[in-house]
């Protein structure tokens, strides 16, 4: 197998990172129980697509709208936020930690978004069944850092991540990336040209459409200052 080929099958792929966080609140538990199911987009897990089948991206939300990505969404709030902003479109987003993903269930329902699908995994497990050029656009906000050298290849900002990344998107389409980490901006610089994406800015004022998280909040108490790198899949 080269660098550019990489095994599709979920069963045998690392995964870095916590699934599980601190005990789920009851409420939490609630949302889960009760709107994760409607939320899940079908044909993405080996349980329910063993062979891979690519999906049909109308059928996730019954029309041909502009479909989005948000990769490691967190707590959800800027997911919710765009989703709210942006009703004409459909917002899938992907995380594995479930902490997260209980925390998001509860924004949708408060907001009362309904243009939110909800992947509750590896972003890899979904860009495996999504048809080409399928993503109008896709984000990246405060991804696992990763700070030591020797572990900065689990960084989605790799091959492995960014080459699946680029089959999805449509030509043209933007791809937004938020860190604070200055390695982190490096290795984007570097990759994601090799990837098939061109740079369009790389600056210190956010999108005129974004919502600050609590991961970007958290870094500027801690004195580190963030960056915003938008991207042109070419």
């Amino acid at each position: 197998m080269s660098d550019h080929e990489f095994d599709p099958n979920p069963a045998r792929r690392n995964f870095y990172g916590r699934r599980h966080g601190k005990t789920l609140r009851r409420s939490q538990k609630g949302y889960l129980a009760e709107d994760l199911g409607a939320l899940r987009p079908r044909g993405v897990t080996m349980d329910d697509n063993p062979d891979r089948t690519p999906i049909d991206p109308g059928a996730i939300f019954g029309d041909a709208r502009p479909l989005w990505l948000e990769i490691g969404f967190g707590g959800g709030e800027h997911m919710v936020h765009m989703a709210a902003r942006y009703p004409q479109v459909g917002i899938i987003g992907c995380e594995p930690f479930i902490n997260g993903v209980a925390m998001l269930v509860g924004k949708i329902r408060a907001a009362g978004v309904q243009n939110v699908s909800v992947h509750p995994g590896d972003a890899r497990d979904l860009m495996d069944v999504l048809p080409d050029a399928s993503i109008a656009r896709a984000f990246l906000n405060y991804p696992d850092p990763w700070p030591k050298t020797r572990h900065h290849r689990r960084r989605f900002v790799t091959p492995e991540h960014l080459l699946p990344l680029h089959r999805v998107m449509a030509p043209g389409a933007e791809f937004r990336v938020a860190t604070d980490i200055p390695s982190y901006v490096r290795q984007t610089l570097v990759e994601l040209p090799k990837a098939g994406f061109e740079l369009i800015s790389h600056r210190a004022e956010a999108w005129p459409d974004w919502l600050s998280t609590r991961y970007e909040q958290k870094a500027l108490r801690e004195g580190r200052l963030p960056a915003y790198l938008s991207y042109r899949r070419v």
